[in-house]
């Protein structure tokens, strides 16, 4: 074994050039195929991490105008959506009808004693925190007691504590004291946020604020046991019979209410993340591919000069075998010393992209797992030892005394 690796070395390095650019092609092809990959699962790590955070099993539904006549009422006629309404919904369908929501927004300035900010707030139910997947920074999001006592506290966001708290953290704001609507409001938690600066309260407590107006402007129906897009639209169907019973409008009218099927929508783009990671895959063991094809051509390239070594070699009493492994061996020794160098590259590019689009919401966490990087290395020997089989092949129906012959 020590002879053959010495006999591989010795004949990489009387060929410096030729085996550097060869192997150039396949760290070229391996780095291509780790950066694609790397990227490819960026986008989707960003993509499942916005749906999470925007609920993927729901669907919203806005008051709209109606566009055909029905039951003797003429077309553009205002829908509006109510309270009661969310009940109805429910009653739709308990298997698939988890939850049913909605929110109010309010305008205002939020003010401390020292400090101010003109945000508004919006009142929503405690669901949302786990339909958005609020993470709290410090205290607790809105609950029912909350809700049901119409409690008056309030819920910030990070970016909101520095504005309105300069000197304190998080976790010492809770239980603090701010003004909204010429109403005192104590702050019950702080959630995590990079971006957003919303402010929530109690759903009940943003009604009565708004004079008890049974009016809401949207609607949010969170769903479960759908596996399907058909079964996501005929759950979004049955809520439009739903209101429409209520509103007295034609169901099959589109424009009376909007709704948005976020699961459906969610199926589509997740089926569009499939195809795209299909095509980053195809483009990057292509480009691998053509650089596998480069060590095989160098390899027929290499039996050939030396003919007349592989005829004495034969001459002597070496074995086919023996000639098999060590052309084999060669083209293994090449693909896999390169291809490593353009792992390492890979894996360099992609924690570099980690860092430049850390918090970036197009691009979360590029990284390249290790399991990845093993596979590509079992596939480098793999197609190291398929480049040089066949001129090894070659290699054995060349007769010792033609080989002798050649010069």
């Amino acid at each position: 074994m020590t002879d053959l690796l010495r006999e591989i070395f010795q004949t990489l390095k009387c060929n410096k050039l030729r085996t550097s650019l060869t192997g150039l092609a396949v760290a070229w092809g391996i780095f291509m195929l780790i950066t694609l990959v790397g990227m490819t699962k960026g986008v989707i790590n960003s993509f499942e991490k916005q749906t999470a955070s925007q609920g993927s099993n729901t669907i919203n539904v806005w008051p709209g105008v109606t566009s055909e006549p029905w039951h003797g009422y003429r077309e553009g006629r205002d829908v509006e959506l109510r309270t009661g309404d969310m009940e109805k919904l429910r009653q739709t369908d308990r298997q698939k009808i988890s939850d049913v929501s909605s929110s109010v927004y309010g305008g205002g300035t939020i003010s401390t004693a020292h400090e101010y900010t003109s945000s508004g707030y919006e009142g929503v139910y405690p669901s949302e925190q786990r339909r958005r997947g609020f993470k709290m920074a410090a205290g607790r999001f809105i609950n029912d007691i909350d809700m049901n006592q119409k409690r008056k506290v309030m819920v910030l966001g990070e970016q909101m504590v520095p504005i309105l708290f300069p000197d304190k953290t998080p976790a010492e704001v809770i239980g603090e004291k701010v003004d909204c609507q010429g109403l005192g409001w104590t702050v019950v938690g702080v959630y995590e946020s990079r971006w957003s600066r919303s402010v929530y309260i109690p759903f009940s407590t943003a009604r009565m604020l708004a004079g008890n107006s049974d009016k809401i402007g949207s609607i949010v129906v969170e769903m479960t046991g759908v596996e399907t897009e058909s079964q996501g639209t005929d759950l979004e169907n049955d809520i439009r019979a739903t209101l429409a019973a209520a509103h007295d409008f034609r169901p099959t009218d589109q424009s009376a209410v909007w709704t948005w099927n976020r699961f459906t929508q969610f199926l589509k783009m997740q089926s569009g993340m499939g195809i795209l990671n299909t095509a980053m895959w195809i483009i990057g063991i292509f480009t691998l591919l053509s650089g596998i094809v480069g060590v095989s051509n160098i390899m027929f390239v290499s039996v050939r000069e030396r003919t007349h070594e592989i005829g004495i070699r034969r001459a002597i009493g070496a074995r086919p075998r023996s000639i098999l492994t060590q052309v084999i061996m060669e083209s293994v020794a090449i693909t896999s010393l390169f291809g490593y160098i353009g792992i390492l590259m890979g894996i360099g590019l992609t924690e570099l992209l980690a860092r430049i689009f850390d918090g970036s919401d197009f691009i979360t966490d590029p990284r390249v797992d290790i399991s990845l990087a093993l596979e590509v290395t079992a596939v480098l020997i793999i197609a190291g030892a398929l480049a040089g089989l066949f001129p090894a092949i070659n290699a054995l129906k060349v007769k010792p005394v033609e080989a002798l012959r050649d010069e």
